[in-house]
């Protein structure tokens, strides 16, 4: 099932998208809800950020190129780190890069919705919390990245954490590839079979140093083959079981609106 949040004549909505069609839903997607009946086309709403997310957590640097590069023995703790709600956009929204600098990368990557509170659940049992999928766009601005490896400020501006076009439930996240375009050109395109930390054990780890709750948002990481872009650069990220993920690349100064 494609859940979805929409606007159309100024007002905000949630729905499940089938073959085209919109229908509004009312309820709370993790818990109880039904269609109010209302219908609409795809091409007369808006698409939004499926989620408002209750938070963002990163995987870093989680991924090789192939499989004879992964590793025999896994880190001991993952790279994780957090990401303001602040930052998050839909499809087609630009991409603003901050003032000060001309390049930003992306980073194409399948994020996790949780769907109930986990404590301590352990990697058997940690996709019974999960709600399900979409697609992640972890901008970065690595100019502001500290040299003791601090990476909060570089993950963090406004619109620097695009996510959608829908939460697809009905996944295998085992057998799926993240893919990236951009300008048209393919530049990622990897199975997430070559994820370093696996993503049984990164949610079980995760719900063993925090409890997770329904909302959270976790990043798994993105492929090889992410690139620094410019203003004006289209990028897609895309899973196909998902969707295609699209958003425009804009400089600070163009993005100030004047009366």
């Amino acid at each position: 099932m494609k859940f979805t949040r929409f606007e159309v004549n100024s007002a905000v909505h949630t729905g499940v998208i089938e073959n085209e069609i919109v229908k509004e839903i009312k309820g709370d997607i993790f818990s109880e809800w039904e269609f109010t009946g209302n219908l609409f086309s795809r091409s007369e709403v808006k698409l939004l950020a499926p989620i408002v997310p209750n938070q963002i957590i990163g995987i870093g640097a989680n991924y090789v190129s192939a499989k004879e590069d992964l590793p025999e023995t896994l880190p001991e703790i993952p790279v994780f780190f957090f990401k303001p709600v602040s930052s998050v956009i839909g499809p087609d929204e630009n991409i603003i890069i901050p003032e000060g600098i001309e390049q930003v990368k992306f980073e194409s990557e399948l994020a996790i919705v949780i769907g109930k509170e986990a404590k301590n659940v352990s990697e058997e049992d940690i996709l019974d919390y999960v709600f399900g999928y979409t697609v992640g766009n972890d901008v970065t601005a690595p100019q502001f990245f500290h040299s003791d490896g601090h990476w909060t400020i570089g993950k963090s501006f406004d619109t620097f954490t695009p996510i959608g076009p829908v939460i697809e439930t009905d996944l295998d996240p085992f057998n799926v590839k993240v893919e990236a375009k951009l300008n048209g050109e393919e530049k990622q395109n990897s199975s997430t079979e070559l994820m370093i930390i696996p993503i049984r054990k990164m949610i079980s780890y995760l719900s063993n140093v925090m409890t997770l709750k329904p909302g959270d948002v976790i990043l798994t990481g993105s492929p090889v083959g992410a690139e620094m872009v410019s203003s004006g650069d289209v990028i897609e990220c895309e899973i196909k079981e998902v969707g295609t993920l699209r958003n425009t690349f804009a400089g600070a100064l163009e993005s100030v609106k004047t009366v």
